[in-house]
């Protein structure tokens, strides 16, 4: 399945390279919210929120009406992923929250799953040269995301891995790095970070993986209508 992303930053929609440099911004929030009404699920971020540096709530709200989405970015307690999911979410995201003192915290996993059901939840796994990165990519743990996985899998129902050393270059992501993940997971795993053509996602189809694709599909490196599946 490809999922498109909806990154946000500043009341705009956004391509980052690397989640530091941004190279693509939008604000015609109508059009692509139209462009991506056919898609059984969007991926809507909020960068702002997920450094530590404001919110996009109006922006969120905007696109969770339109569009069946999992929501992410800055969400690091129970309270604020409820709101979400009440505010019209299909899922939360949760990453940074899940590591505590350099730990996975699996009784925040516990908590989340038990208060909002393990459906409704996707753990976010960004990593950088094998390691965990948090907090909006600026710190980097010493958990691998193999560890993250076969900690967390009782607790939700999907995971969501982001391969920053590739992410928004379009260069393509690498299996090597996504087929340990597959084995150690039954759930849902959808990957992301340098996805760039539709053999890659059939690819990534063929091994069980959904795809997230932001610069992309903004730089029209994939055009819409897609000619492959969309949704299983």
């Amino acid at each position: 399945m490809l999922i498109p992303s909806v990154d946000l930053m500043g009341g705009k929609i956004v391509q980052l390279v690397q989640g530091k440099r941004k190279v693509l911004e939008f604000d015609d929030f109508e059009v692509w919210a139209s462009r991506f009404s056919t898609f059984p699920l969007v991926q809507l971020i909020d960068l702002d929120a997920a450094m530590g540096r404001g919110s996009n709530s109006d922006l969120i709200e905007f696109f969770v009406k339109r569009l069946p989405c999992q929501v992410g970015g800055g969400i690091r307690s129970l309270a604020t992923a409820r709101e979400m999911l009440d505010l019209g979410a299909q899922r939360v995201i949760l990453g940074s929250a899940l590591i505590q003192d350099g730990k996975i915290n699996i009784d925040f996993a516990k908590q989340l799953a038990s208060g909002l059901g393990e459906s409704k939840l996707v753990f976010g796994i960004d990593a950088q040269g094998g390691k965990v990165a948090i907090r909006g990519w600026r710190e980097i743990t010493a958990i691998s995301p193999l560890q993250m996985i076969q900690a967390l899998d009782p607790f939700c129902c999907a995971f969501l891995y982001t391969h920053i050393d590739t992410e928004g270059l379009m260069t393509g992501l690498p299996l090597e790095a996504v087929r340990p993940l597959r084995q150690a997971t039954s759930k849902q795993l959808i990957v992301a970070g340098g996805v760039a053509t539709f053999k890659e996602i059939e690819h990534l189809d063929q091994l069980g993986v959904d795809a997230v694709v932001g610069m992309a599909l903004y730089s029209g490196r994939l055009t819409l209508p897609v000619t492959i599946p969309i949704s299983k």
